[in-house]
């Protein structure tokens, strides 16, 4: 009897990953003036967008996700040319093939295609405009002395979804070009030593330049409740923090 009931339960199984798949990630959505943004919190830095019909990866990770049971992509954002960024399985089970993809000079040397944007170039892609911005170290190195992310090698991301402007901040610290950066929405910003930024260079930014909304992402195993705490008296920046280690 077991053995019979054992194909039937496995089949069931797998009819209903899919769907499962899809219900373990944490969501939100945000009201825009062309729509509802809906923002899939996938894990570490990585991140779906779903806007007017589109699906917009950002740094697919198979660590993270099974990608296969995943929305195939309309575009997809890579910061830069890590391992836990550029993960050529994941971009290839997302890409439908005729998905755009928008990366740097550098991960352009392990993909075959897609579309270089330099730092502070600026690009439309199904009327949602794109803006490259600088992602750097200003401090955290190697032990050799070389900086995890030289300039010039990663970027940043502000895509304009409506009228709501969101950053993905990519791995990078408390640069000026991110410290100068005006009327941002929603922004996601790294906090995990060594490679990019302490609690207290993400609230330093966080206040230079102000979102509405910030959500920490790319954690690790920084204690939030630091950020929480150096951010308490800025009643104007929305601290959200989801499952983003």
């Amino acid at each position: 009897m077991l053995k019979s009931v054992m194909p039937a339960l496995l089949s069931l199984m797998l009819f209903i990953s899919p769907a499962h798949s899809m219900e373990i990630f944490e969501k939100d959505t945000i009201s825009t003036s062309a729509g509802d943004l809906v923002i899939t919190f996938i894990g570490h830095s990585s991140l779906m967008f779903t806007f007017n019909g589109k699906t917009i990866h950002v740094d697919p990770y198979s660590r993270l996700a099974d990608y296969d049971q995943l929305p195939e992509a309309d575009f997809i954002l890579i910061t830069h040319h890590h391992r836990d960024h550029l993960d050529l399985n994941a971009i290839e089970k997302v890409d439908k093939g005729t998905s755009k993809i928008i990366l740097t000079d550098k991960c352009a040397q392990q993909l075959s295609t897609g579309i270089i944007m330099k730092n502070g170039d600026n690009l439309v892609i199904d009327g949602i405009k794109i803006k490259a911005v600088p992602a750097y170290n200003l401090v955290h190195k190697r032990e050799n002395g070389h900086f995890f992310h030289p300039k010039g090698e990663g970027n940043g991301y502000i895509l304009a979804f409506g009228n709501k402007n969101v950053y993905i901040a990519g791995d990078t610290e408390n640069t000026p070009e991110m410290k100068s950066l005006n009327n941002i929405d929603i922004a996601f910003l790294p906090m995990n030593l060594p490679y990019t930024m302490t609690p207290e260079m993400v609230a330093d930014a966080a206040k230079a330049f102000k979102p509405k909304v910030l959500y920490p992402y790319h954690y690790g195993e920084t204690d939030i409740s630091e950020l929480v705490k150096l951010l308490d008296h800025n009643p104007d920046i929305e601290l959200r923090i989801r499952k983003m280690k």
